[in-house]
C-alpha cells in the first residue's frame, strides 16, 4: 500500500469549498420553522405556485400506480411524454426535434446541470447574466467550469446587451446561460434581443442554455420567444430547457426535460443513464396529461398572478426609498433597496426577525442590493406582508 498523509485530509471533495447553499431554500425552510413555532410569518420567499396540480394530472398518475407502472422506465422518458414535448415544442414554440433529441429529466434544476456537465470541461468559462437564479453559478462550478458575470442594467430593463455579451468573452467562453422570462426580474426578451444574442454567440461557437420554465407566465401582452426558434443557426448551438413545475403546479413532482442538439442530447442521455436513471415512471404518464389535457388552468392562473403583480407593483411604487423595474414575466419582484445601505442579508434578516416577513436577500441572485419578493401566494399574505415591508422600509 502506498504511504499517504492523513493529518489535513478532507472528508469532501475540494469543489464544495466554494459552493453555497441556496438562500431562497434557506429563506424558506426558516419562514416555516419560525411558522411552526406559532409566530405570525408572511413570506415571500418560495418560487412556487400556490395552485394544486391540475386533477386531471393528478388522476393519470394515480391510474398509472394502478395499473402497475412502477418499474424502471428508459432512461430519458415514456416514449408517449417525449412525443407530447416533440409536439409541443413544435406547435407552440416553432422547434422541430426527433425524440432522441429530447431528455426528460429530475426537474428542469436537474436538466439544467445535465446540459451544463454534457457541454463544459474544466477551466471553461460559462456567462452568467446577473442578477441571476441562485443556482446556476453552483451547478456550474460543480461541473469543474467557471462561471462569469455580467452585470446587467435596471435602465435595460435588467437584460443583457450584444455589447455587454461581447464584452465579457474571452478565449475560455464555452456557453451563455439565458433565463426569460428570468427569475428574480421578471425579464423578457424580445425576438430582436435574443437575435441579436444569438449571432454574437453563433459567430464565436458558444453555446446557450435557454431556461424557459417560465414561458407561459407573461403579462402585458408580451410574446414568449424560444432561443433555438429564432433562427437555424441558434438551433445549431442552443439546449432549451422547461418543465412541469411553474405552469401545471408540479413542482414536488420533479420533471422537466431538454431539447438539444442530437450530439449533446446523446451526452444527455449518457450522463441520466449513470446518474438518476429515469425520471419517476408514474409521475411522467400525469406529464403526458398535463401535455395533452384542458390548458384553461395556465391562463386562469396567469390571470390571477397579473392581479396579484398589478397590485405589488402600486404598492411599491408608492415606496420612495426603493426602485423596481417592472417584471413583464414569471412572478417575482426585484426591488432595489441602494438607498437603504444594507446588505441584503442584513435586510432581510431585520425584515424577518422584526417584521417577520420572508424575502430572499438579493445577494443570492448575484446583486446585494436588492430582495425578491414572490407573488406565488395568496393576495392576503400580499397585502399582510406589505403593509409590514412598508413600515420597515419608512423606519430606514
Amino acid at each position: 500500500m502506498r504511504e499517504r498523509t492523513t493529518s489535513d485530509m478532507s472528508l469532501i471533495a475540494s469543489k464544495f469549498e466554494s459552493i453555497a447553499p441556496s438562500q431562497t431554500l434557506a429563506i424558506t425552510a426558516a419562514a416555516k420553522q419560525m411558522q411552526d413555532e406559532g409566530q405570525d410569518i408572511t413570506s415571500f420567499g418560495a418560487g412556487e405556485p400556490d395552485f394544486d396540480t391540475p386533477q386531471h394530472v393528478k388522476d393519470a398518475c394515480i391510474e398509472a400506480l394502478l395499473e402497475g407502472k412502477t418499474k424502471y422506465t428508459a432512461a430519458t422518458g415514456i416514449p408517449e411524454l417525449k412525443e407530447a414535448i416533440k409536439e409541443k415544442l413544435y406547435l407552440e414554440n416553432g422547434l422541430e426535434y426527433e425524440t432522441n433529441q429530447i431528455s426528460v429529466n429530475c426537474g428542469a434544476k436537474h436538466s439544467c446541470y445535465n446540459a451544463i456537465l454534457a457541454c463544459c470541461d474544466p477551466e471553461d468559462e460559462v456567462i452568467i447574466p446577473a442578477p441571476y437564479w441562485t443556482s446556476y453559478p453552483e451547478m456550474v462550478r460543480l461541473a469543474g467550469a467557471e462561471p462569469y458575470f455580467v452585470e446587467t442594467k435596471r435602465e435595460n430593463g435588467w437584460k443583457l446587451t450584444p455589447e455587454e455579451l461581447e464584452g465579457a468573452m474571452s478565449g475560455r467562453t464555452r456557453m451563455l446561460i439565458l433565463n426569460s422570462p428570468n427569475n428574480p426580474t421578471g425579464a423578457v426578451y424580445s425576438e430582436k434581443e435574443l437575435k441579436a444574442l444569438v449571432e454574437v454567440c453563433y459567430e464565436e461557437e458558444i453555446i446557450i442554455l435557454s431556461d424557459e420554465i417560465y414561458e407561459k407566465l407573461i403579462y402585458n401582452g408580451k410574446k414568449h420567444f424560444s432561443t433555438a426558434a429564432i433562427s437555424d443557426a441558434a438551433r445549431e448551438i442552443t439546449i432549451t430547457i422547461n418543465g412541469f413545475s411553474k405552469v401545471y403546479s408540479m413542482t414536488g413532482w420533479r420533471l422537466g426535460y431538454t431539447a438539444a442538439p442530437e450530439e449533446i442530447a446523446g451526452a444527455i442521455a449518457k450522463i441520466q443513464s449513470h446518474t438518476t436513471s429515469n425520471p419517476t415512471s408514474f409521475a411522467q404518464y400525469g406529464a403526458v396529461a398535463a401535455l395533452k389535457g384542458d390548458q384553461s388552468i395556465i391562463s386562469d392562473m396567469v390571470e390571477e398572478y397579473d392581479m396579484r403583480r398589478q397590485y405589488m407593483m402600486s404598492r411599491f411604487s408608492k415606496i420612495n426609498n426603493i426602485e423596481i423595474v417592472e417584471p413583464e414575466g414569471a412572478f417575482y419582484f426585484l426591488v432595489d433597496t441602494s438607498k437603504m445601505g444594507l446588505s441584503s442579508m442584513n435586510l432581510t434578516e431585520k425584515l424577518l426577525s422584526r417584521y417577520k416577513v420572508a424575502a430572499v436577500p438579493g445577494i443570492a441572485f448575484g446583486y446585494d442590493n436588492s430582495v425578491r419578493f414572490s407573488y406565488a401566494t395568496s393576495l392576503d399574505v400580499i397585502k399582510n406582508g406589505l403593509d409590514r415591508f412598508e413600515e420597515f422600509c419608512h423606519a430606514h
